[in-house]
């Protein structure tokens, strides 16, 4: 169970956004507060003293810019240095991203958002912060998502799931004999395979354990962000630098660097990041001093690297500098004797976080899951149960539960049995507590398509 230390103060004019993040927060922050409008900001932040704001970036619903929450982070840094502050955007760019940073944010989060990813994100900044207030830090935990980190601590996150099938039973023994070592790992496989699971898998036996492994997105790094973001950079590097920069390599020391998605990072990037990874020291941006860094690196990606040598996409220097042990895991279509324990276990898992009592799945519903293909592999069949388990108003989930590929006649993702949609729509919006982009993704739909399902309905 995650410890709780800190406080955090949340801005955000969205009640249910507030409403869920009541909720969600106090399992790793000891005290949450919430305002609607920065209005009262300066005297929470005076009275509330908090380690952490979580920052909406816009409150006035007719102009977009982002401009009210980067005034406001400004200000924050202004009265409260060591106050760090995540920008809370559903306008995401490049602009608006290296704007937060120089301005001094710690990171920030897209809506709608991940709950592990957000969890760790602001958990990580609450650890930057009372380090610098001089108060007891200690690693954040889960996935860290702003442009692009995450800090996990030792093991968390659930455990990997091994099965029965022999790929993983053989995977299961070469984690057993390289988790203790040091050597670099690159782990390949579709996507929804868990990738990052076993990249967690292998930091929690190693004898880093103790220490934060770093999980970064390398394929959402903005070339303009991306020395910075891994390299970190110093105080004046750039117009408004007002505070370094710890990078991900520096932030995993000691400790593991996951780097996901690494076959999207551009040529011309991989040059930077092989001369870190061979000389495993690191120059901030901005800055002449080599920092030494102990990492050990886990690489991972859903593209075939060979090929993408072969064509002069991909270093070849590089692919073996990160190849010294692959790891390719299955399809879940290859491996079908793991899909029905699969099933189970997210049954157990997302009863138990909806409070719903289910205990299993009927013949029915086993049978079209065993049908499937699972394109979307492993992650596709936990958001359908996810979506069945909430949905469902029985004590086992039933073939009319399992909304994928028309077998369930109530999804919002395909054509809707008139009677049904209104109920579907206001369940979601009564279990998400009024988040809609929760509610649209509980359901499996786009905001806007959700938003009009609204409208409909005057909701």
């Amino acid at each position: 169970m995650m410890k709780k230390s800190g406080k955090i103060l949340v801005v955000d004019d969205n009640l249910g956004i507030r409403q869920a993040l009541k909720i969600l927060l106090p399992m790793c922050f000891d005290a949450v507060e919430t305002i609607a409008s920065p209005a009262t900001l300066v005297s929470t932040l005076e009275s509330f003293r908090p380690d952490v704001v979580l920052l909406d970036m816009n409150f006035n619903t007719s102009i977009n810019t982002g401009n009210e929450g980067l005034y406001w982070a400004g200000e924050i840094k202004k009265m409260a240095p060591d106050v760090e502050v995540v920008l809370f955007t559903a306008y995401a760019d490049i602009q608006l991203a290296v704007e937060g940073m120089k301005r001094g944010a710690f990171d920030f989060i897209v809506k709608p958002w991940d709950n592990d990813k957000l969890v760790a994100t602001l958990t990580a900044a609450r650890d930057k912060a009372r380090k610098a207030m001089g108060r007891d830090a200690r690693s954040g935990s889960g996935m860290t998502e702003g442009s692009t980190g995450n800090v996990i601590a030792g093991s968390t996150g659930n455990p990997m799931f091994w099965g029965t099938s022999p790929a993983m039973k053989a995977i299961r023994k070469t984690l057993d004999k390289i988790a203790p070592t040091d050597a670099t790992v690159l782990i390949t496989g579709e996507n929804g395979t868990g990738k990052d699971v076993l990249a967690r898998e292998i930091h929690a036996h190693s004898l880093r354990s103790d220490r934060q492994m770093v999980a970064v997105d390398a394929g959402a790094i903005t070339e303009t962000l991306f020395e910075s973001e891994l390299f970190g950079h110093v105080k004046g590097a750039f117009t408004d630098a007002h505070t370094d920069h710890v990078g991900k390599f520096e932030q995993a020391d000691g400790g593991t660097l996951f780097l996901d998605e690494i076959g999207n990072i551009p040529l011309h990037l991989q040059a930077k990041l092989l001369r870190v990874i061979q000389n495993r020291s690191v120059i901030r941006v901005g800055g002449s001093e080599a920092r030494p860094v102990n990492i050990r690196l886990i690489c991972a990606t859903n593209m075939d690297l060979e090929a993408l040598v072969r064509e002069g996409r991909f270093r070849e220097d590089l692919y073996y500098r990160i190849n010294t042990v692959h790891i390719a895991l299955p399809p879940l279509r290859e491996r079908p004797e793991d899909i029905i324990p699969l099933a189970e276990r997210f049954i157990s898992e997302f009863a138990k976080k909806y409070h719903r009592q289910l205990t299993g799945l009927d013949s029915g519903a086993a049978e079209i899951l065993k049908a499937q293909r699972w394109s979307g592999n492993i992650r596709e069949l936990q958001n359908v149960i996810e979506k069945a388990v909430i949905l469902s108003e029985a004590r086992t989930l039933t073939a009319n539960d399992i909304q994928i590929d028309g077998a369930s006649h109530s999804s919002l993702g395909r054509e809707f049995l008139a009677e049904d949609e209104e109920r579907l729509v206001r369940q979601a919006m009564d279990r998400t507590g009024g988040n809609i982009s929760a509610a649209a993704k509980m359901l499996g739909v786009s905001r806007p398509t959700f938003y009009a399902k609204l409208k409909k309905y005057g909701l």
